[in-house]
């Protein structure tokens, strides 16, 4: 997670090079990833929770069909966006933007909207490793491309003269590398389900059924996501009246605390696995120790980071940027970074219990879990709180949101755990398990 957020911070540093508004660019051009991420983790986290359960019960061929298939749904859906986003490029991107940042945005946004497709179908494949236990497989292939995105951005964007323009296609290219790497994981048999192009030509009523079933269960991911796109979104509506020096700001502090919160969102997804496969197999007093180990590792880790943050806010938001209204950015910026080191310290509740309830598939609860921190709780804020509060409503809306989606997910958590039986069930399916990993391995 901390790797995929390089390609952002990487991006941030060196387009920061080139003034405030083409930095706040970086941030108006995020809200089309994030469309594709959203679809992307929905195949992804769809297609690893039912892979990890069904391998749980030695189903390999069905864990190969699901696979399959949710590469194939997320490689249609990322070029039906595609399509659209390069349709509807230019409305869209002046909704968010200032005349000044229009040029930087566009040029960077044609570019992120062509390898869509490739990210959507990246991101299923990753899961897929992950929910398998081969998270360093995973995480090699994202290392490969994040390296190769930090190599190419000064090369292409100052030897080259290619300005943003080097930018875009340094993450374009870093991401077309990543997907070929995590393929050749498949592709060599590394992983222990396999792609199987003859699931493609099953009948349509049975691919529709099992796309059906990962798209209830990766549901709450597509809402988690899109709610963040919306917020994104948002954020740069109510931020535009007070000029490029606070949409930059606020671009800057928001690369930030998703490279701090993606700490606690990779922590959360390597308990997805363990609890898929635990809940699968009915191993309930293992899952019960994950949720408490997740939480209490979680909350120690970001507490760390969020200090760190705290004190150094400002030259956290110089770092990123190189512009004769510094000052005036880290006005803007400092107070916000500030009350989002407050936020992250609270967001290991949240993240346990919607990765827990999607990973177990319970999707009514994870959809309305996911939705919480950046949909039901931060829009509403973002839209109440600045024509009272001003430009500090708008800094204090992501610290007020974290501690609602706290409070409101710890019931839920603390419901299931109680309903749950206290020990291990020995299933039929122990023995059929054990001859399993006999041939697969741990």
């Amino acid at each position: 997670m901390l790797i995929t957020m390089i390609y952002n911070l990487v991006d941030a540093y060196f387009v920061g090079k080139l003034g405030r508004s083409a930095s706040a660019a970086i941030g108006i051009v995020m809200t089309f990833q994030t469309v594709f991420q959203a679809f992307g983790f929905m195949f992804g986290q769809g297609s690893g929770s039912k892979v990890a359960r069904l391998l749980a019960v030695g189903k390999k061929d069905d864990a190969d069909r699901i696979l399959t298939l949710g590469i194939a749904a997320s490689f249609i859906s990322g070029l039906m966006l595609m399509l659209l986003g390069l349709v509807f490029i230019n409305p869209l991107i002046r909704l968010m933007s200032t005349e000044t940042i229009f040029p930087y945005a566009k040029t960077y946004a044609i570019y992120i909207i062509i390898s869509g497709p490739v990210l959507s179908v990246s991101c299923v494949l990753n899961n897929v490793l992950r929910y398998e236990g081969r998270a360093f497989f995973a995480m090699f292939g994202l290392v490969s491309g994040g390296v190769l995105n930090m190599i190419l951005d000064p090369i292409l964007m100052f030897n080259f003269g290619l300005g943003i323009r080097g930018a875009a296609i340094s993450t374009m290219v870093s991401q077309f590398v990543s997907l070929g790497i995590l393929l050749y994981m498949f592709i060599s048999h590394k992983a222990i389900s396999s792609i199987r192009f003859r699931y493609l030509k099953l009948p349509a009523g049975e691919i529709a059924s099992s796309v059906a079933e990962i798209v209830k269960t990766g549901f709450p991911s597509l809402l988690r996501q899109l709610c963040a796109t919306l917020s994104t979104s948002l954020l740069n509506i109510v931020s535009k009246p007070y000029g490029d020096a606070a949409m930059a700001a606020m671009t800057i502090d928001g690369r930030v605390l998703m490279f701090i919160g993606s700490t606690m969102i990779g922590i959360g997804q390597g308990f997805q696995p363990v609890s898929a496969f635990n809940y699968g197999s009915k191993k309930f007093k293992r899952l019960r120790r994950a949720c408490f180990v997740t939480w209490r590792a979680g909350t120690l880790l970001m507490t760390g980071l969020a200090i760190l943050g705290f004190i150094f806010s400002a030259d956290i938001i110089r770092l990123f940027l190189e512009d004769e209204q510094i000052d005036l950015v880290i006005h803007y910026g400092v107070p916000a970074l500030r009350f989002m080191c407050i936020a992250v310290v609270v967001q290991p509740a949240s993240v346990v219990g919607n990765m827990l309830f999607q990973s177990i598939g319970d999707a009514k609860k994870a959809s309305f879990l996911s939705m919480l921190r950046s949909g039901l709780c931060y829009i509403p804020l973002l839209l109440l709180l600045p024509p009272f509060m001003g430009f500090l409503g708008i800094q204090c809306s992501q610290m007020v949101a974290d501690i609602l989606s706290a409070l409101i997910s710890v019931p839920f958590v603390i419901k299931f755990l109680k309903t749950i039986p206290s020990e291990d069930m020995h299933t039929p399916q122990d023995d059929k398990y054990m001859e399993f990993i006999k041939t697969h391995g741990e």
